[in-house]
Order: C-alpha cells, then structure tokens, then sequence
C-alpha cells in the first residue's frame, strides 16, 4: 500500500512539474536553479543548468525518485524489530550489508564521524 501511494505522489508531482516545464519554461528554470543553490549544484561551471535541468520530470527522474523512496522503505527502523539490513560501502569501495559484520551474537556498535 506504500509503495502505491508512494507511485501516485510521485507520478502527480512528475506530471505537475513537466507540465509546468512546457508552460513556463523560464519560471521553472529558475525555481530549479533556486533549488540547485540549496545542494550547491550551481557553484561547479562545468554543470550548466543545460546539462541536468531539462531531465528534471522525465521518465528517468520518475523511475530514479521512486527506487529512492521505495529502498526508504525498507530502511526503516523500529524499536523491538529487527534492525535493517542496509548497504554500505567498506573503504576498499566494496558494496556489503550491514549485518554482514555482526560476529555471533555480540553487539554491533556503529560509529558515525569524520577525518579533516
């Protein structure tokens, strides 16, 4: 059922904004662009807008939207369930799961943070 409502939601909002995109193709360039300023897409001049703003609202960007919101899914976690069994990426560039690195039945501890 989630994964329906998820479907129309995106469907609607796809169809809304391409169709916006051929009604007033400037107003819509600049709210992508106004977008594109909050994930600082627009700081790198070798990604002009002509390069990603057209496949805002195409089939793709639908097909890509939903395998994000879908894979959300699963990653969902509750109290007293089991923990998600999400994809990770080892140093080494290697894609694994999470629980791959469970040892027996002792905890496993994750630790979030970063080197500068």
């Amino acid at each position: 059922l989630q994964k329906i409502l998820i479907l129309l939601q995106v469907t609607l909002s796809v169809v809304v904004g391409k169709t916006l995109m051929i009604l007033f193709p400037n107003a819509m360039k600049r709210y992508i662009l106004k977008m594109g300023e909050k994930s600082r897409m627009n700081r790198n001049p070798k990604f002009s807008y002509e390069n990603w703003g057209p496949t805002f609202f195409s089939f793709k960007y639908l097909q890509f939207v939903l395998k994000v919101k879908w894979k959300r899914l699963e990653d969902e976690a509750y109290e007293g369930h089991p923990a998600p069994n999400t994809p990770v990426v080892t140093l080494g560039g290697e894609v694994r799961h999470l629980l791959d690195f469970m040892k027996d039945n002792r905890p496993l501890i994750l630790n979030f943070g970063s080197c500068t």
